[in-house]
């Protein structure tokens, strides 16, 4: 079976402030068909973070083009800064935090998938917006 390219704006991508600072996922299973894994782009304003987790099926690559952030890996504070990227293996548990002044921006990227999207994410401490929608990176487009 051959896949059909997606083009998927940004601006398409729904936002979720679930775990903290907003994420879009722009390329994904129900975005763009992807069957490998999914990226999107994370944005934190000042003084925002993303809870801790972990995927306990997937690495995730976080690559800052904005700014700078703080990723916490299993507690271990490592700063990112715009050029940079940071690999966060599978199981680790992290967090991102944004400390600076202005806002940051990262592109991530995780894969392989999880067998069933609820199974991707397992929270570590208590979410910002825990009433706010599961994001939706699974099923069919």
């Amino acid at each position: 079976m051959s896949a059909t390219p997606r083009v998927v704006a940004l601006a398409d991508a729904e936002p979720n402030r679930r775990r903290g600072g907003e994420v879009r996922v722009v390329l994904g299973p129900k975005t763009a068909g992807a069957t490998s894994g999914f990226m999107g782009v994370l944005t934190l304003a000042p003084g925002e973070s993303v809870s801790e987790h972990y995927h306990p099926y997937s690495e995730e690559f976080l690559y800052v083009t904005r700014g700078a952030v703080t990723a916490r890996l299993d507690g271990r504070a490592v700063e990112v800064r715009a050029g940079e990227g940071v690999l966060v293996p599978l199981g680790m548990r992290h967090r991102v935090e944004n400390h600076g002044e202005e806002p940051a921006e990262a592109v991530f990227h995780l894969g392989p998938l999880a067998p069933s999207p609820e199974l991707g994410h397992v929270d570590t401490e208590p979410l910002p917006a825990p009433a706010a929608p599961q994001p939706q990176v699974g099923g069919a487009a």
